[in-house]
């Protein structure tokens, strides 16, 4: 049944919006009208074939994104009214009238469609990749298996929030040393470009010998004055460069592999990926998803490519017979305490239990360790910045002195 998106007036004059489904325009149009509102505009929601082709349609056409947080607050909606024993039609219904995201509630709708015409929830959800990772329907598909639908998808919720509030928590701790940067740069940039050339601009008109500082300041000074335009577009194009480099399959060996080598950034790179890891693969296991297609998904969700060809590697491995936690021993890119985590899971038959357990550990470790380097990142930025306005003063103060020694 089509989907149709409306634009209508109340008994009040007032506009409203919304999406259901009907047979036809004629029909979606005597719907509106029997619920006492009047039709001003109807259109078909995007068809699901050309969605596939154009998958921002939705999105463009709405002006709406979708955000993680909007579905997993929709994710446990829908298992609090499953958990309550609403059918699953009945409550996808009961979903889109709760939703408030015009994107996200015309996407329901033809996920409720699907399922009413006889497909599976994995089957519908399957066919918006976009807003539905292959965790999301992978662990759904698993919940329809085992008749626990409402289980999963409360587990599915909190494992999406888990990320979310991770991911958000980093972002914070990083939020003030940027904005410290920023806002530094930009006043460096306008005592440079205005103050400065202003001061030394009395030096130049006495004809006076300058100290070197002063020399030196003055020429930085010129440049950022006449070329600011220069600096700028050679920062852009070495920007590009990098990421052009990076989007090629041996930049991107390159790039994965420097993020998991440098000493700054090694330790904190992999226990992220360990949290996420543990995480992704405890959440997958506990929703009744075998182990192989359990690798196979963690592999495609990651964003490291020698990760990924270990996590390939593998399932290679665990096919022939051996544990996994045997695959993964002695390898630098993986935390022992996971490891040994995993191999305690494998022998009590407890492995998804202690993979969340290792994916808590890392996910605090993870904070800690981000927190602490931006407690070290905000004293190094005071300093620099304070070396860089001690060299200005001085070198503006060092012939100053030298007039007043003239003078006397």
């Amino acid at each position: 049944m089509p989907v149709f998106e409306y634009t209508a007036l109340d008994p009040a004059g007032k506009t409203t919006k919304g999406v259901m489904d009907a047979d036809s325009q004629a029909a979606a149009r005597q719907k509106i009208r029997q619920g006492g509102m009047y039709p001003v505009e109807i259109r078909e929601a995007t068809p699901k074939s050309k969605q596939k082709k154009r998958g921002n349609f939705l999105e463009i056409q709405t002006g709406q994104r979708v955000k993680q947080q909007e579905i997993h607050v929709a994710t446990r909606q829908l298992a609090t009214l499953l958990g309550a024993g609403i059918p699953l039609v009945p409550a996808l219904s009961g979903l889109v009238e709760q939703t408030t995201n015009k994107t996200l509630k015309t996407i329901i709708t033809q996920v409720k469609e699907s399922v009413n015409e006889g497909n599976s929830l994995t089957s519908a959800l399957s066919e918006h990749p976009k807003l539905f990772s292959k965790v999301y329907v992978n662990m759904v598909r698993a919940g329809e298996a085992s008749g626990s639908l409402d289980v999963v998808l409360e587990r599915l919720a909190e494992f999406g929030e888990r990320q979310h509030a991770l991911r958000s928590r980093i972002s914070a701790a990083m939020i003030y040393p940027i904005f410290m940067a920023v806002v530094g740069t930009v006043v460096l940039f306008l005592v440079m470009t205005y103050i400065v050339p202003s001061i030394t601009k009395v030096f130049i008109d006495r004809n006076q010998v300058l100290p070197l500082p002063t020399i030196i300041l003055m020429k930085i000074s010129s440049f950022l004055q006449h070329y600011w335009w220069f600096l700028l577009l050679f920062i852009i194009l070495v920007i590009s460069a990098i990421r052009f480099f990076i989007q090629r399959p041996k930049g991107r060996q390159v790039w994965d592999k420097l993020k998991l080598t440098l000493p700054m950034f090694r330790d904190l790179n992999i226990k992220i990926a360990a949290a996420g890891i543990g995480r992704t693969l405890g959440s997958l296991l506990k929703s009744g998803v075998p182990l192989i297609t359990s690798i196979q998904i963690v592999k495609n969700s990651l964003n490291n490519v020698l990760l990924a060809d270990i996590m390939d590697n593998a399932t290679a491995e665990i096919e022939n017979g051996k544990s996994l936690s045997s695959v993964l021993h002695g390898n630098d890119f993986f935390p022992p305490m996971l490891v040994q985590m995993i191999s305690v899971g494998e022998q009590s038959g407890a492995l998804e239990k202690m993979l969340s357990k290792a994916a808590d550990s890392y996910e605090k470790e993870v904070e800690s360790k981000i927190m602490a380097m931006t407690s070290m990142i905000e004293p190094i930025m005071i300093l620099v910045m304070g070396l860089v306005v001690c060299f200005i003063v001085v070198s503006i103060l060092l012939p100053i002195f030298e007039m007043n020694q003239l003078i006397k």
